[in-house]
């Protein structure tokens, strides 16, 4: 089978390249470039793909000038356009499209899952939600599905890289109260999820890839503490973090409690379904 893969060389996508690879199947790499072609010079590169997972995006966590707010909305959302444009060229089409979203689609507010029609009236809200809408846009034929990922955890990549230094040193500490909620998944169960749901063509649409144990901030914290044996000195104000994030400092003081009711009902088996759990398999 042939897998295009958009974003294959950042932290998510190298894990996900390398899991189709090592199944044997054929990778074709989406670069950045790509998008620039028009829809029947990029479905020529595309050629031959059965599956479709894209995951490009721009960084979120920078400060939103209103310049960085377009790259973060272009980058998801224009190139899932590009991407569906010239499926409409290939023949025949690939079977399954996978676009990234998040659960920042969802309010602050309330649990939800994939049959809520809450949508966060926020930048990101709006992000998700046109992303999604772009994605719905692959051929008749073609099962998309939207990866409503949550924060992945991964001890050489994303959140928790980001995190580990300050905590090993003991200077870590809960972000602003540590009453927001953390949607969290490890990477392994993202891969795992991705593999469950391929094999499950009754699976489509949205999907929260989420543990089924969200927690706060402040556990969190005090988790990640115990696990490294090291203190929580230093709580972070949410002033401190207008400073260098601006309105993006949102990302932070704010959270979502997104369930992975579709992976459960179809009884996807969660490797790390607790926060203590994933923490000490990945710190260990």
């Amino acid at each position: 089978m042939k897998v295009a893969i958009s974003g294959s060389n950042g932290f998510v996508g190298t894990k996900v390249a390398r899991l189709f690879a090592l199944k044997g199947h054929e990778v074709i790499p989406v670069a950045r470039e790509s998008f620039l072609l028009d829809a029947s010079e990029l479905a020529k590169a595309l050629r031959g793909a059965e599956v479709i997972i894209h995951l490009a995006g721009a960084p979120i966590l920078k400060r939103w000038t209103k310049k960085y707010r377009q790259e973060i909305y272009d980058s998801r959302v224009m190139t899932t356009r590009r991407l569906t444009d010239a499926m409409r060229f290939m023949d025949p089409v690939p079977h399954t499209f996978i676009c990234a979203s998040a659960v920042g689609i969802y309010p602050d507010t309330g649990a939800h899952d994939e049959q809520s029609q809450a949508i966060s009236d926020g930048f990101l809200g709006k992000v998700c939600r046109d992303w999604e809408a772009m994605a719905a846009r692959a051929p008749a034929g073609c099962r998309t599905l939207m990866f409503r990922f949550g924060i992945i955890l991964g001890n050489d990549g994303g959140a928790l890289k980001q995190m580990l230094l300050p905590f090993r040193l003991g200077a870590g500490g809960r972000i602003a109260s540590g009453r927001q909620k953390m949607s969290w998944v490890h990477i392994e169960d993202v891969l795992g999820a991705m593999a469950f749901v391929l094999d499950r063509p009754n699976i489509r649409g949205p999907v929260n890839i989420t543990a089924p144990a969200p927690v706060t901030n402040a556990v969190f914290t005090k988790t990640l503490t115990k696990t490294l044996r090291r203190p929580a000195l230093l709580p972070l104000p949410s002033f401190l973090l207008q400073i260098p994030f601006g309105k993006a400092a949102s990302v932070l003081t704010g959270g979502q409690v997104a369930l992975p009711s579709k992976l459960e009902v179809n009884r996807y088996r969660f490797r790390f379904p607790d926060i203590e759990g994933a923490l000490r398999d990945l710190l260990r």
